[in-house]
């Protein structure tokens, strides 16, 4: 015979040993600060003493709340990714929210049917990686009102809601810090470029900086690969195995990169001598491979905090605030050389 559970004790078991009404103590347990202090010292004394432990699910439901964010990646692979969503989880979690994460693996089709699945689960909130969605998404975020926020990318953001970073112009101080070195003969290493303005706007900024020079790239010129390290090792292969070499692969993200540098090391390139190599994220292993990364610092922490509390602020029933741009910093490390004279 399976022995009884004992029972949980109950808010108005907490009410009655605090000596006030349930209204009171559910207000110490919703809404502390808008309760009289001894009343409420008396219902956490009462509540401690025997154990209680507040019904999240009757509590959601008391404020028409789930008290879940939805979030929606590209990915889960890249650590940037993680670290943005460690960042978020933590500064909604200060305030009782829970993070839902999924991720579309750079399927937009995925991504519709991922967004509609978080907004049937009744979130109170949604974050977005991007601003370049499938239409399918904006009429679903307009037909359920939900609150949402866009992030990662200003360069093609709304006037509200997006907290992000020129993706374009961290990329063009990235070329125009490689012409200075002396680079005149420039590969780009990206990955697909559709439904995905990030990509497109760093590659577009690298070209923007190379024409402002008098260099135009050559559609061979840019080399698409997935956004993986495996990626990197394989858009290396393609372009060592050319006739005339680039001096400077200009890499889309670190993780590409990283593989790049990789796949130089077993082709015998040397870096920086003979080919420099650059990232765009700093990750935390842009510091550690070798040689270290040259790369554009995104500032995903940052951003993090920003969305978090901006999405805050909208649950709390606030108007939309304009969007804001974050910079990013050139992070010069030993992948990047002056051109060797021959």
């Amino acid at each position: 015979m399976i022995p009884d559970r004992p029972r949980r004790p109950t808010l108005s078991d907490v009410a009655r040993l605090a000596g006030v009404s349930l209204g009171s103590a559910s207000r110490v347990m919703s809404e502390p600060e808008a309760v009289r202090q001894r009343t409420r010292e008396a219902v956490e004394a009462a509540a401690e003493q025997l154990g209680y432990v507040p019904n999240g699910n009757a509590r959601a439901l008391a404020m028409r709340r789930s008290m879940m964010v939805g979030v929606v990646l590209p990915t889960i692979t890249n650590p940037v990714f993680a670290s943005f969503v460690h960042v978020l989880q933590r500064r909604l979690g200060a305030e009782g929210y829970h993070l839902l994460v999924q991720a579309h693996e750079y399927d937009h089709q995925a991504e519709v049917a991922l967004v509609e699945r978080l907004i049937r689960r009744g979130i109170d909130g949604l974050v977005l990686v991007g601003t370049d969605h499938d239409p399918a998404v904006t009429a679903l975020l307009a037909r359920s009102g939900l609150p949402h926020l866009f992030s990662w990318s200003s360069d093609e953001a709304p006037a509200q809601d997006c907290v992000g970073f020129s993706n374009r112009q961290a990329m063009r101080e990235m070329v125009q810090y490689l012409l200075d070195l002396g680079h005149r003969r420039f590969a780009i290493l990206s990955g697909a470029l559709a439904h995905n303005e990030r990509a497109r706007a760093r590659v577009e900024g690298a070209r923007e900086a190379l024409a402002a020079a008098g260099i135009v790239i050559a559609p061979d010129d840019i080399v698409i690969q997935p956004f993986s390290i495996e990626g990197g090792r394989q858009g290396l292969r393609v372009i060592a195995a050319r006739g005339e070499r680039p001096t400077a692969l200009v890499c889309t993200t670190d993780l590409m990169a990283a593989g790049a540098l990789a796949e130089a090391h077993a082709l015998g390139i040397a870096v920086p001598d003979a080919l420099s190599i650059t990232g765009f994220d700093d990750i935390d292993i842009a510091s550690a491979i070798s040689p270290p990364l040259t790369t554009i610092h995104a500032p995903i922490r940052e951003m993090g905090e920003r969305v978090g509390e901006r999405m805050l602020v909208r649950l709390k029933g606030g108007a939309p605030d304009p969007s804001l741009t974050i910079p990013t910093h050139l992070v010069r490390r030993q992948s990047a050389g002056v051109v060797a004279k021959k």
